[in-house]
């Protein structure tokens, strides 16, 4: 380069001695050769892209250099004051064919002159998510975390990258879907996150704060763009779009060509070096590359950067489906303008594949969409929306109209229509025909270019309006809006005196910045409080004309009232058991209270035999008490008893029926005085004779005397109104002595006659009884087992085997017992 480049003014005897032209790459330049006698430089150097003024002053060049005279003619010194006029004259150049499908784009040459082609750097994702890396090669893949879709090889911009996050969207964990978009750019990080699965509905943060768009700061503008959101990046000439269902990553090759590594590939025009892998190798396909560029997310610690996949994921379904008539419209007549500009074939691979693997999550319009977005780009519209029969419509704000061919920047009130020369177009909602927006912060359609304020209201120039309590005017200019605070009529303040009252503001129907001063009555502000009335009365209130607080009384309900409860009338009342209560509708004068009537429940006096009524606490009629025994007797007669009473059955001699009270119990028993065996025949006439009891027979014995021995019977044993369940083998001394012993049971003990024929031997054997209660209780008794005649006195002496532990301890009641079973007497 030259540092200073005099332009040449030719004077009298200047000419051109010489004419030619060569052609080097895409440019060609006409030389000119001039003989100049003098050369002088003027103020005015000229440099490509930029004007430096200096003052007149003499210069020389050297044969070689050379300098710019005006804009592409450059003066070249060939020797002495000979100056060759090079102006440069630019060939189209042949244009190239881009990897990616996409049409090549003009890029002006460094001297600002010519221009040549260049393939930008174009990567979309979308779908499942399907990728199409910068040189257009397509892939899907599965994963779950955050990968890196662009970063640099070899850093030349801080802190530069572009990031995915993707998330499984079916149930079964199968596909994955795209949920925030990652730009990060030397301070800044802005995150495009999606709002709802599925649908076309975004925020955006930067650096983990909310943002309003547009946004622009630091060398970042965010703005919104049709259905977009798009990071741009001016000073990189790179733009980045999202839009919850796909994204799409524009940049410069000749700022990032060869220096792009990620799941976007390398830009270089070459699908081959796509598939790299971050240690430079190449993976067999993108499936298995992708994998490899996952980022550390504190939010997914089961992704880990460097993982080797544990399955290739695959990239068709794996059993052959009907594809959705969606995808057919890809090759149909809808899209038909755009085939010769980006073929259709990967976008339907990508439409066929979420059609069988996600057929109830409509993801098909997702690949509809970005082919559409993509041929957008190329200048080619598509309205395609409306022939999905509403499965991939998309609905607008009520103040906007969705148009699938709209400008990539709509025109504002602040902005140029004369800036605008774009022939791109954009998907989107867009003010009506006959509006416009007002600005691209303020998301208002207006017919005339006025004001719009933080009410959203569109106002015309000069036009007078309240807002906020300001009394406000659009003025064209400035800040548009000039405002000043409202003023408010007077009014009379009422007097708000009286308990409860009090003041307060209300609205103004006819102003709604100046409320109106009302006196209302607030009752929680009363002091008098309600009173506690007693049983049978409750609080009434009113309240008095023109005043605020009420009035309370205690006015009787009309109810009875009985041991703090209250009954309504022609209820019962319970009052006790012995009596009959209700309450009527008579009122007590002095009570207020209703009155209850009552009547005596009539009583049954009858009781059973050997039952008396007694009178018995909360009982009316008391209650039939026991007071005697009832005994069943042999003949189905009853005998009735009192206590310590005995009588002989009047069938039967040999049966005592007795009633003893024990412990407030009373306990009947029955006993059988069973006689010694008796032969008529075997006594000597006239000696047949009753024993003192009554009940058995004896006599005189015809023969001699046979000796004493034991006899035996069968019998039940009685005691303490306690009975055997089965007859007992009982044995007694029976012989010619004329005298015999018998075992009282209820005695426990033997009753002798005054003759000596008594037991020899005896022993104590054990018999279970059952009492009346239920319970059973053992029972010794004494067992005869030899007798003989003794030469002793008949008396009532005992024999060691009789010391019994169960002898009863009422004395009076077993002397009873052994008078009533005595069999003789001295």
């Amino acid at each position: 380069s030259v540092s200073t480049s005099p332009e040449v003014v030719t004077t009298s005897g200047t000419t051109a001695t010489e004419s030619f032209t060569t052609t080097s790459g895409t440019t060609s330049r006409n030389f000119t050769t001039i003989t100049a006698t003098t050369i002088t430089t003027t103020s005015e150097i000229v440099t490509p892209g930029s004007t430096s003024t200096f003052g007149p002053t003499a210069t020389s060049s050297a044969p070689g250099e050379w300098w710019w005279i005006c804009e592409c003619v450059k003066a070249i010194c060939i020797e002495d004051d000979i100056v060759q006029v090079v102006p440069v004259i630019c060939n189209p150049p042949p244009k190239p064919t881009c990897a990616n499908g996409l049409s090549p784009v003009q890029v002006i040459d460094e001297d600002g002159c010519c221009w040549h082609w260049e393939c930008d750097c174009y990567c979309t994702g979308w779908g499942d998510p399907h990728y199409m890396t910068f040189d257009g090669l397509y892939y899907s893949y599965q994963g779950n975390c955050t990968y890196v879709l662009v970063e640099e090889i070899n850093k030349k911009v801080d802190n530069f990258g572009v990031y995915i996050d993707n998330y499984h969207c079916d149930t079964r964990d199968v596909v994955s879907c795209p949920r925030t978009l990652i730009v990060r750019h030397e301070t800044q990080e802005v995150r495009i996150a999606t709002v709802k699965p599925n649908a076309l509905q975004v925020e955006v943060t930067v650096n983990r704060q909310a943002v309003a768009l547009p946004y622009k700061k630091f060398g970042l503008n965010i703005y919104e763009s049709g259905i977009n959101r798009v990071v741009e990046i001016p000073e990189l000439k790179m733009n980045v779009t999202y839009n919850g269902l796909s994204f799409s990553i524009r940049m410069p090759h000749s700022l990032f060509g060869n220096n792009t590594q990620g799941q976007c590939g390398t830009c270089n025009n070459n699908t081959a070096d796509d598939c790299m892998l971050p240690n430079g190798n190449i993976a067999e396909s993108c499936e298995i590359m992708a994998d490899h560029w996952q980022v550390v997310d504190p939010s997914k610690p089961q992704c880990s950067p460097g993982l080797v996949p544990t399955r290739v994921p695959s990239t068709s379904p794996v059993q052959p489906c009907k594809e959705s008539s969606l995808c057919e419209l890809l090759w149909g007549s809808v899209f038909e303008p755009c085939h010769s500009f980006v073929r259709p074939e990967k976008y339907y691979a990508a439409c066929v594949f979420d059609s069988c693997v996600l057929p109830n999550l409509d993801l098909e319009c997702s690949s509809l969409q970005i082919y559409a977005a993509t041929c957008a780009d190329q200048s080619v519209c598509v309205d395609w929306r409306s022939h999905t029969n509403g499965v991939c419509s998309y609905k607008c704000p009520s103040d906007k109209e969705y148009r699938a061919c709209g400008p990539v920047k709509e025109i504002t009130c602040k902005s140029s229509q004369q800036n605008e020369t774009s022939t791109k177009q954009m998907e989107g909602c867009f003010c009506p025909n006959g509006t416009m927006l007002y600005d691209s912060g303020v998301d208002v359609c207006v017919k005339t270019c006025g004001c719009v304020g933080v009410d959203k209201i569109p106002r015309e120039f000069g036009e007078k309006f309240t807002v906020d309590c300001q009394d406000c005017i659009c003025l064209e200019g400035g800040s548009g809006i000039v405002c000043e605070p409202h003023e408010c009529a007077k009014q009379n303040k009422p007097s708000c005196d009286g308990e409860g009252f009090h003041e307060v503001y209300e609205v103004n129907s006819e102003d709604s910045c100046c409320p109106i001063v009302t006196c209302k009555c607030n009752t929680s502000l009363c002091t008098t409080k309600a009173p506690k009335c007693t049983l049978g009365f409750e609080v009434q209130s009113h309240i008095p004309s023109g005043q605020c607080c009420p009035v309370y009384q205690c006015v009787p309900k009309r109810v009875c009232v009985h041991e703090n409860a209250e009954f309504l009338p022609n209820s019962s009342v319970f009052v006790d058991k012995c009596q009959n209560c209700f309450c009527t509708n008579e009122v007590n004068v002095s009570t207020q209270l209703n009155i209850i009537s009552c009547e005596h429940i009539p009583c049954n006096p009858y009781c059973e035999p050997g039952y008396e009524r007694q009178p018995v606490k909360g009982e009316c009629c008391g209650i039939c008490v026991q007071t005697k025994c009832v005994i069943h007797t042999a003949n189905n007669s009853n005998l009735i008893l009192s206590p310590g009473e005995f009588k002989n059955d009047p069938d039967n001699n040999c049966t005592i029926y007795s009633c003893v009270k024990v412990r407030n119990q009373l306990v009947s028993s029955t006993s059988e005085i069973t006689c010694p065996a008796f032969d008529k025949d075997n006594c000597k006439p006239g000696t047949v004779t009753l024993l003192p009891n009554g009940c058995c027979k004896t006599c005189a014995p015809l023969d001699s005397p046979t000796p004493c021995s034991v006899h035996q019977r069968k019998d039940f044993i009685v005691h303490k109104g306690c009975r055997s369940v089965d007859r007992v083998v009982m044995t007694e001394c029976q012989g010619t002595c004329g005298t015999f012993s018998l075992y009282s049971a209820e005695a426990n003990s033997m009753e002798h006659s005054c003759s000596c024929c008594r037991e020899s031997r005896t022993a104590v054997k054990e018999v279970e009884l059952k009492c009346p209660t239920g319970h059973s209780i053992s029972h010794k008794y004494i067992y005869v087992k030899s007798c003989s005649c003794q030469g002793t006195e008949c008396s009532s002496s005992q024999s060691s085997e009789l010391q019994s532990t169960e002898e009863s301890d009422n004395v009076s009641t077993l002397d009873r017992i052994k008078r009533a079973i005595s069999l003789t007497s001295k």
